[in-house]
């Protein structure tokens, strides 16, 4: 039995699998083209991505929405019939403008999480972009749904229900991530779709669920799918492809992690998050570094009592330098073994996927 393909109104993608977004820099325009050019949805990561331009410290924003409409130019040239999405953390300063600049270049989804986006409903308003939020709760979902029902008659048009499992910034309690006490992926992705019902009929539309976190093979896919899931979102397993935009030794850094290496710590935007315990963390955590440039990007970030950079420890980790700085993994980046292309990683984990349901009735993916 062939997977279901992920409709998002009459946006069709054949594969129901969604890269994940990674910033800084580790998701952009390669890894996206790729991703869609085999039938998934690629994602770029808006996250700061003016950090090479030259007048980056001179005009901030505007060097991050130049290189934001870069990138999805150049990922519309690679992949001119893929489905294409950009992600953005709800705590970035200047989050409408940059936002806005990814709807002006016609990106297909917009993906947002770290908070929730009570206003994006207005950013894509007179466009055919597709809104996403990202959850980590029923509850979430919820409360989402009826301030946009409220206060734009609209609903979501894809929901992502990201795991405790996940990398990064996470939507749960560091207690609770420690002590493993949160729902499991499956519960979760159970209790966002009840909560849609209403607003599916309402508004007489699917809203596909994606399950986000701690997905990594073909049998997790299956699995989501069985629980009534649209569609699933990977993130690490993408890192460790040829065509992901992270340096190699950024990607190697998944190759070599031990399951003890993978740590949750908190991070300067006041959350928790799933790292790798290198020296820059080590380091970080004995003594607070001394930050001379703020550039204020995130919200909520305060550089006189912040422990790192957060930006800077991103970047450092992205152009190479995995030791002295800040390297977000997925639960499962130890279970990482080898490089391969996107097409070959994405061909595996549908046969596996398949494989699972051969001799199941039709029903299970209805």
């Amino acid at each position: 039995m062939k997977l279901p393909a992920l409709r998002i109104g009459d946006l069709i993608a054949s594969i129901p699998i969604v890269q994940g977004g990674m910033g800084i820099g580790i998701s952009l325009s390669k890894l996206a083209s790729a991703v869609a050019n085999a039938g998934g949805i690629g994602t770029i990561s808006g996250i700061l991505l003016g950090h090479s331009e030259p007048d980056y410290k001179t005009n901030f924003v505007g060097a991050n929405i130049r290189a934001l409409r870069n990138e999805i130019k150049k990922a519309r040239k690679l992949s001119p019939k893929g489905i294409l999405a950009a992600n953005f953390l709800v705590a970035m300063n200047h989050y409408d403008e940059i936002v806005g600049a990814a709807v002006d270049e016609g990106i297909d989804i917009v993906v947002s999480g770290a908070g929730l986006p009570t206003n994006l409903p207005a950013l894509v308003k007179e466009s055919r972009t597709r809104i996403a939020p990202i959850v980590s709760s029923g509850k979430a979902a919820d409360v989402l749904s009826r301030l946009w029902d409220r206060n734009y008659g609209k609903t979501a048009d894809m929901v992502i229900v990201e795991g405790p499992e996940a990398g990064g910034h996470l939507g749960f309690t560091e207690e609770s991530l420690v002590r493993h006490e949160n729902k499991k992926l499956v519960d979760l992705v159970r209790d966002v779709i009840r909560v849609l019902a209403p607003f599916r009929e309402k508004y007489r539309k699917e809203i596909p669920v994606i399950a986000a976190g701690g997905i990594f093979t073909g049998k997790d896919i299956a699995e989501q799918l069985e629980a009534g899931a649209s569609g699933v979102q990977m993130a690490t397993r993408f890192v460790a492809t040829e065509e992901c935009d992270a340096a190699p030794e950024f990607k190697q850094a998944y190759l070599d992690a031990k399951q003890e290496d993978i740590v949750i710590l908190r991070s300067p935007v006041g959350m928790p998050g799933r790292a790798l315990n290198n020296r820059f963390i080590k380091e970080t955590t004995a003594k607070q570094e001394v930050i001379t440039r703020c550039n204020q990007c995130i919200r909520g970030c305060n550089p006189k009592s912040a422990p790192y950079c957060i930006s800077k420890a991103l970047v450092r980790s992205m152009e190479g330098n995995v030791k002295d700085g800040l390297v977000f993994v997925g639960s499962n980046a130890h279970r990482v073994t080898r490089i391969e292309t996107v097409r070959n990683l994405i061909n595996h984990l549908v046969q596996e996927a398949e494989e699972v349901f051969q001799g199941r009735p039709a029903a299970v993916l209805t």
